[in-house]
């Protein structure tokens, strides 16, 4: 894994890109991992016999936890290592991540029931506009600028 981030990084020096860079697909690749976990967790408890809606909510916990600590670690790099720094960040996450959960869900609310659009084609621009949503908010106030933070 580290010889890949370094090809990776080696990679980012070369072509440097204020769209394109570490950060970005470091965070689009951690949020395929993330994806990748919450449907395994959400089909291992079908599996197991595990109501559909309780394993949903259990494998969007396990997803979030996954990316908060990927977030925090790889693309980030948080240097925040004080207890209440660390949560902090860890419900600022969740509540960022809830906020956008509540505003995809209203986005598919007002389009298939309100305006009768297929719910599979408003997904896709829906989870583009989360994904979007997510890395400004963990950019812009869960992650801030690492040499603010001790201030």
């Amino acid at each position: 894994m580290n010889k890949l981030l370094q090809l990776f990084e080696h990679w980012c020096d070369a072509h440097p890109n204020k769209l394109i860079n570490r950060e970005t697909v470091s965070y689009l690749f951690f949020g395929v991992v993330t994806t990748l976990v919450n449907w395994i967790v959400y089909y291992g408890l079908d599996l197991l016999g595990v109501n559909y809606l309780v394993a949903q909510v259990i494998a969007w916990v396990v997803a979030v936890v996954v990316a908060y600590v990927t977030n925090r670690r790889y693309v980030f790099h948080s240097e925040v290592s004080d207890t209440p720094g660390i949560l902090k960040e860890f419900f600022g996450f969740i509540g960022a991540r809830i906020l956008s959960f509540l505003i995809e869900t209203f986005i598919l609310w007002l389009f298939v029931e309100q305006l009768g659009v297929s719910e599979l084609i408003v997904k896709i621009p829906a989870s583009v506009l989360t994904v979007i949503l997510n890395y400004i908010f963990s950019k812009l106030f869960i992650f801030k600028n690492r040499d603010n933070q001790e201030e």
